[in-house]
This record gives C-alpha cells, sequence and structure tokens, in this order.
C-alpha cells in the first residue's frame, strides 16, 4: 500500500462512523471538487456514488473476489476457456510452493483493487522469496471499503493468495499487455476503451457501441494519436459477446478482458470504475456515459436496499 493510500485509510478509518452517503459527499467534493447529488445523480461520476450507497446485489461480492469470479464466470459462459491458467490458490503467501512454478507467474490477493495488489515475477531465479512473502502478506484483509464505501467489497471473504500464469503480449513494445475494457448497461455493451504499453507509454482510447474510435473523449490519461490508434482484434464481436453474458443483470459493470493474438482471457469486473472520481474531457462525455446508467434499474428507494441517509 503506498503512502498516499496509507493516509486515505487512516482518515478513512477515523471517518468511519459517517453514513455512506456522508462519506461520499465528503470525498466526492475532496475529489472532484463538486457537489454530489445522490438524490438526483446525472453525471457517470455521480451515479457511480449512488451505485456505491444503495445497490446491493449479492452477486457482486462474488464477482469482484478474484478467484471465486472464476466459478460466475464459468457458470455465466459455460466453459472454463476464458479463464486464466490458475497454479495455486493459498490462504497466505508462505503456503505457495515457489518450486513447482515456472520461470514467470503473477501472485494476486483476492480482495485486491485498483491494481495495487499484484505482484509479477518475470524471473524466478531473481525473486527475493522471502521479501515477496512479505509483501504480498501486507496486502491481505485491509478492507478497502473502509476507504472507498464500494459496497461489493463491505462482505469480502477473508483474503487468499492466487498465483495465476502471467500473460504475455509478444507484440507489446513494454512487457505490458493491452487492456480491452467494455462498459455494459443493463447487459449490454456501449462504450470500449483500451489501454496500451500502461509501463512506459501510456494511451488509452475509447470506441463507441459502433467501434468508432473518438479521439475527442480523454479520461486521465493522454489518448492515441492518429497515427497511434491500434486495429482492435479480429474477433472483438466474441469479445463483446462475452462481455454481455457477463454483465447480464447488472444496471452496470464495467468486463476487463484480454487478447492475446486471438485468445481470450478474462480480467476482471469491475462496478465502481476509478471509484467515480475521474475526470474527462469534454466535461459533456461524464453526462453521457451517465445517461445510459439507469438507476431507476434498481430504485432509490427501493425498501430492499439497505439505505444508508
Amino acid at each position: 500500500m503506498n503512502i498516499k493510500r496509507q493516509l486515505l485509510y487512516i482518515v478513512a478509518r477515523l471517518a468511519w462512523p459517517l453514513s455512506d452517503s456522508l462519506m461520499l459527499k465528503l470525498q466526492y467534493r475532496i475529489r472532484t471538487g463538486r457537489k454530489l447529488h445522490l438524490d438526483n445523480p446525472e453525471r457517470f461520476s455521480e451515479k457511480v456514488q449512488h451505485y456505491k450507497a444503495y445497490y446491493r446485489n449479492p452477486e457482486m461480492t462474488q464477482c469482484v473476489d478474484k478467484y471465486d469470479v472464476r466459478e460466475y464466470v464459468a457458470k455465466k459462459l459455460g466453459t472454463e476457456a476464458y479463464l486464466n491458467t490458475l497454479y495455486q490458490v493459498c490462504d497466505t503467501a508462505k503456503d505457495i510452493d515457489f518450486d513447482a512454478l515456472p520461470k514467470e507467474f503473477i501472485i494476486k490477493t483476492t480482495d485486491g483493487g485498483n491494481g495495487d495488489n499484484v505482484l509479477i515475477c518475470r524471473d524466478k531465479d531473481n525473486l527475493d522469496i522471502n521479501q515477496a512473502i512479505h509483501q504480498v502478506n501486507s496486502w491481505r484483509n485491509k478492507r478497502y471499503y473502509i476507504i472507498s464505501r464500494e459496497w461489493a467489497y463491505e462482505g469480502a471473504k477473508q483474503s487468499k493468495v492466487i498465483v495465476e500464469e502471467l500473460l504475455v503480449d509478444p507484440d507489446s513494445n513494454d512487457g505490458s499487455i493491452c487492456d480491452y475494457k467494455f462498459l455494459c448497461y443493463n447487459g449490454k455493451f456501449k462504450y470500449l476503451w483500451v489501454d496500451k504499453d500502461r509501463y512506459s507509454n501510456h494511451r488509452r482510447g475509447f470506441w463507441n457501441h459502433d467501434l468508432q474510435f473518438m479521439p475527442d473523449k480523454v479520461s486521465d490519461h493522454p489518448t492515441f494519436s492518429k497515427e497511434e490508434v491500434p486495429t482492435l482484434p479480429k474477433n472483438i464481436e466474441e469479445m463483446i459477446s462475452v462481455s454481455e453474458k457477463l454483465a447480464e443483470g447488472f444496471p452496470f459493470v464495467r468486463i476487463d478482458l484480454y487478447n492475446i493474438r486471438g485468445r481470450i482471457v478474462f480480467g476482471e469486473m469491475t462496478f465502481y470504475p476509478w471509484s467515480g472520481y475521474c475526470r474527462y474531457t469534454p466535461d459533456s462525455f461524464d453526462f453521457d456515459l451517465g445517461r445510459l446508467f439507469d438507476i431507476n434499474a434498481y430504485g432509490r428507494f427501493d425498501k430492499r436496499l439497505k439505505h444508508t441517509d
């Protein structure tokens, strides 16, 4: 956990008695400089806060767990073909059998978020195993819900450690793999964003429902120049089909997939992208994304929901 996140964690623990709605309003003001309209949200960033505070679907807890989600994906798709190769699942990092692992692998804690709880090993012979064990175990059971108030993580199980195949894209410029992130509303794909070369010259681009690149849409990273725009995979329609099957039943979810020369691999399901604090350029794009997000699909005043006002 980096220093900034440690400070947020300490402040959040002190503010724990505050209701979710009040805490979200405070954080939204601090992070965006704007007032949060929970009663009548219009921006996507506002509706993500509403989602945190009021949407309660027990399947979300399974979907955000990096081990349990594998069962969910296999059931929804009717196959395990899209899952990354799982080498080991352990209670703690001390239980990892490093001798049985290949040269390259990736270690994650099952309750991590924001890409923080990931250890990438590209050469086991040069890995300080004791340091790796200490680092991975320090990530366990941090209860990030305290900071984010992202409800899906509130009921997180005791953290486990998983070891998976390290995906390598032979066409990458810096050893990273291209991320394909499908924004799905009520089970339907509406926008795609792609992250490329995140270790060197990170670029992020948006495509619309017709798979047309939108050069004027930017979030918190530079977009692709005209010369840099990547060609989408030939089996992009299959990726869309996979994302829509996984998104079925949720008012909103982002489905992350990888594509290694035609091999589609599931990454994760994200219900609260950037925790809802991203700034968009132009600012109107925040409203465009928000218009697709139907909060009436679950209802602000649904008596089944746990209100936090």
